[in-house]
């Protein structure tokens, strides 16, 4: 048989050893370890998202805060965790994503000591920007290690699966945890709990990453890039998350909005131009990675309406406690991981990711049309025929989200894995930032007016989330078109 002549030659060297140690020389434990490793800084990152919202009236009545001052609590995170994703998956690929990663968890469990330890709003604050700051360093690579160590494809989805479970789930599992610290101990344990986690993580992490050299400082030391992009980005992100304070029409959004956009264009034009661009613009060539950060972006904004204003509608309008509003999303988690951890790499391997992922935002569609119906009046509410089926459709997530990723990931090189994995993080943080922004004001609005006209509270909050879970459905229904025809299979050539 004639030699293939596309095949790599063997007494070449390996491009990929070069920059990391090929996954094959890890055996299957130290494979499962290092998984485990990722999934976890995942799930911390998740888990500090969703655990301070429930603790942030304990900590204003502690410390001291001013409702406005309050905010930062959670803006701070954001707006270090946002801006810093896409320059941390870059510096990553340069200097090692090893590195990277162990840096970032060492700083984000450093960080939540010195959460746990505030005794003023300045220090807590602070040590929420490092917590974003170190989130950003080691979630920016996490997928980067992960499609570089799990190379056989169905392995790779099971990988995928498993570390999409963890952010899926981890917003719930936080709620929930967030309460019971709280209520049992004291607010400073919804930061100190990283301490034993993280200190974990890094010393599993040290045998079980691979360890890169990464492909050096001067194959992307663009300064001026990293300046635009992160400034452009954290301007950004600032100015979405202020909306509600200002008005989407205000000057301080318009103006601010209007600058940021600015230096994201100077960004993009100066990584055209550069000689060793941060950021190479060939990673936008693939339509897999392209539409999937775009259909990320839509379904993170819409899913904002599921993850939290059902929540708020339970309690303000159900009266539902927050013990029992976790309690009450659990099922979510639970279809979430069913599908996830079971079938969702078997669903990818027999129908490809583009129809795993049109099936499961269907079925999430499903669920923001069932809760733009929910009932205004508590006695008339009913968990079981109300809330319930809406629970169980959100296994559509669970379809969903690997699939995304998978695809996300799929059209990036080696070389771009770390840059790949920060972009599909940058996104997802801007799609949620603009889902609170935008749904919670719409919500805010339409309440007002409702209340304004002299409905009762409990149907004004109701129509301002219905507006909110109507509006998140729209969006949906953008990113399934989205997909259905950006990320639709390219046509095959025939073998010769």
């Amino acid at each position: 048989m004639a030699p293939d002549p596309a095949a790599p030659d063997p007494a070449a060297p390996d491009p990929v050893a070069l920059h990391v140690i090929a996954p094959h020389v890890h055996s299957t434990r130290q494979l499962r370890l290092a998984l485990g490793v990722l999934a976890t800084g995942m799930l911390m990152t998740v888990l500090d998202g969703s655990i301070v919202t429930v603790a942030m009236p304990a900590i204003q009545g502690d410390l001291g805060f001013t409702p406005a001052g309050l905010s930062w609590v959670v803006n701070a995170y954001l707006i270090a965790f946002g801006s810093l994703l896409l320059l941390a998956g870059r510096l990553g690929d340069l200097i090692g994503r090893k590195r990277m990663f162990l840096a970032g968890t060492g700083l984000f469990t450093a960080a939540s000591l010195l959460a746990g330890a505030a005794a003023s709003p300045g220090v807590l604050i602070a040590a929420r920007f490092l917590q974003g700051v170190g989130s950003a360093m080691a979630s920016a690579v996490s997928l980067g290690i992960l499609v570089t160590l799990f190379t056989e494809p169905r392995e790779r989805a099971k990988a995928i699966a498993v570390f999409s479970f963890t952010g899926a789930a981890g917003a719930s599992i936080g709620q929930v945890l967030g309460g019971v610290l709280t209520d049992a101990l004291a607010w400073n344990w919804i930061f100190l709990i990283n301490l034993p986690i993280g200190i974990a993580a890094l010393l599993v992490a040290l045998p079980a990453l691979p360890a890169d050299r990464g492909l050096g400082l001067k194959a992307g030391a663009d300064t001026l890039g990293a300046l635009l992009v992160t400034s452009g980005l954290m301007l950004g992100i600032y100015t979405v998350v202020k909306i509600d304070q200002y008005g989407a029409a205000s000057t301080h959004t318009l103006g601010l909005g209007g600058l940021s956009l600015a230096l994201l264009a100077g960004f993009l034009v100066r990584q055209a131009t550069a000689r060793n661009p941060l950021m190479p613009l060939r990673v936008f060539h693939s339509r897999s990675v392209t539409g999937a950060n775009l259909v990320q972006m839509l379904m993170v904004a819409a899913l904002f309406s599921f993850q939290v204003l059902v929540a708020l509608y339970m309690q303000n309008v159900l009266g539902y406690g927050a013990a029992r509003t976790g309690l009450a999303m659990l099922p979510a988690a639970a279809v979430i991981g069913l599908v996830s951890l079971t079938v969702s790499a078997r669903l990818n391997a027999r129908f490809g990711e583009r129809r795993v992922l049109l099936a499961g935002l269907v079925l999430l569609i499903g669920v923001l049309g069932l809760l733009a119906r929910v009932p205004a009046d508590a006695e008339q509410s009913h968990y079981l025929t109300d809330l319930l089926p809406v629970m169980l459709l959100a296994a559509g997530f669970g379809l969903a989200l690997p699939a995304l990723t998978s695809l996300g990931m799929s059209g990036a090189k080696e070389e771009d894995a770390g840059l790949a994995s920060g972009l599909f993080n940058t996104t997802q943080q801007i799609g949620m930032a603009l889902g609170i922004a935008v749904l919670s004001t719409l919500a805010a609005s339409r309440t007002e007016s409702l209340a304004a006209a002299g409905r009762p509270a409990s149907e004004a909050l109701t129509g301002g989330y219905h507006l909110a879970f109507a509006v998140g459905a729209a969006l949906l229904v953008t990113a399934l078109a989205v997909a259905a025809t950006v990320l639709r299979r390219p046509a095959r050539t025939p073998a010769p």
